[in-house]
């Protein structure tokens, strides 16, 4: 799904007052998008990074198109927020020194069936382009694009991060039974808490 900046720009402010309400009524949101494409479904994460720190805070979302998008973001921020298994819940007083982002995922698409042998999955990433999902059995681990960027991972040592993420040994990528996806995700970022929002480059 192709997001103009103001689409994108009402999802981090959805994002982020989905949470202020949470603190203030303990209710969710109700509301209604003022952009039809947003009504369409789609999968979506939403991340919180402190400020100005930059330092993971939550990230929880949806790979699958299973939500409309709007509703798919108001969930996610909720869920990073109070939910992320990693973190204590967010404070109410520390909404305002956390960043909030939101990643617009397409569709994940099978790669492990698109090759005659898994040496060659790398070959099918693209760096700053592509997130993972390995998936085993009851394992399961998601990274998005921009973790790879992040740390400046090559395609083999992104797929045995998500490997790990899931739970599962580096190289799991590599084994028959094992289930790789990739997606591309356009990315809306503030600058600042409450501050302005941008397209994040990842390339």
């Amino acid at each position: 799904m192709h997001l103009q900046l103001d689409e994108g720009s009402f999802l981090v402010r959805l994002a982020r007052m989905s949470i202020v309400s949470f603190f203030t009524n303990r209710e969710i949101l109700e509301i209604k998008p003022p952009y039809p494409k947003l009504e369409e479904k789609s999968g979506a994460f939403v991340t919180l990074n402190t400020y100005p720190e930059g330092e993971l805070r939550g990230c929880i979302g949806f790979p699958e198109p299973i939500y409309p998008l709007y509703k798919a973001v108001m969930r996610a921020a909720l869920a990073a927020a109070f939910e992320d298994p990693r973190f204590p819940p967010l404070s109410e007083d520390e909404i305002d020194r956390v960043t909030v982002e939101v990643s617009v995922l397409t569709p994940p698409e099978r790669i492990d069936t698109m090759v005659s042998r898994r040496e060659e999955l790398p070959e099918l990433i693209v760096v700053g382009k592509h997130g993972l999902i390995v998936r085993r059995n009851r394992f399961s681990g998601l990274l998005l694009p921009q973790v790879a960027v992040e740390y400046s991972w090559s395609p083999e040592e992104f797929l045995d991060q998500t490997c790990i993420k899931a739970w599962m040994r580096p190289g799991c990528w590599l084994s028959e039974g094992t289930e790789v996806y990739r997606f591309s995700a356009l990315v809306f970022a503030e600058e600042s808490p409450n501050g302005k929002v941008v397209i994040r480059e990842l390339g």
